[in-house]
């Protein structure tokens, strides 16, 4: 049984002091329209578990879903979409940061990037609030069905050259639509939850 098909909505935050009491976390972060609720609906197996907007910055909370046990997935609101109001987007990085930096229960961070536009400024950022933790890093490569075998093996060699300096960054390919790199993604979720 996949450890996602259990997965339940669970509770949403919006300030640090509500995070409620867990055993363990993963967060899933990206930039807007990354495609972070499509992986999280496509890992699930349903269609709306996570909202999945044609307009990018939905997600303005943090979103807890439930793998039972006290396990719970922590989708984070995107970031990088220019027409979030100022305010909110100082609230969205107050927010990130320290909830990246000082989680206690985190394990580890799933970061969501669009395989055609890896590592942008905004992808630095999260990798500099998490990684100083020494907590794993897993990059999810998105919408690989829209680049063709070469690009996708380009895109995966380049990013994982980038980041090759930092030992607890894995990353891989993965596509919503034709639904692959499901498999690859649960091995590295489970083993940081045991």
């Amino acid at each position: 049984m996949s450890l996602f098909s259990r997965l339940q909505f669970f509770t949403t935050v919006n300030h640090l002091r509500d995070l409620p009491a867990t055993r363990a976390e993963i967060a899933f972060a990206g930039r807007s329209n990354a495609g972070k609720s499509s992986a999280i609906n496509t890992l699930a197996n349903r269609t709306r578990l996570a909202f999945v907007s044609k307009t990018p910055g939905r997600t303005q909370h943090i979103n807890y879903f439930s793998f039972g046990d006290d396990a719970y997935l922590v989708d984070l609101p995107g970031y990088g979409y220019a027409e979030v109001p100022a305010a909110v987007r100082a609230h969205w990085e107050k927010l990130l940061g320290q909830y990246l930096a000082t989680r206690e229960p985190l394990r580890g961070m799933v970061l969501i990037m669009d395989s055609r536009h890896p590592l942008k400024e905004l992808d630095w950022q999260m990798l500099e609030w998490f990684l100083p933790t020494g907590k794993p890093v897993h990059v999810l490569l998105t919408k690989a069905d829209k680049l063709n075998r070469q690009e996708a093996t380009q895109a995966l060699a380049s990013v994982r050259k980038a980041l090759a300096e930092h030992p607890n960054c894995t990353v891989q390919l993965f596509s919503s639509l034709k639904k692959t790199g499901t498999d690859e993604l649960e091995l590295a979720i489970a083993d940081w939850l045991k």
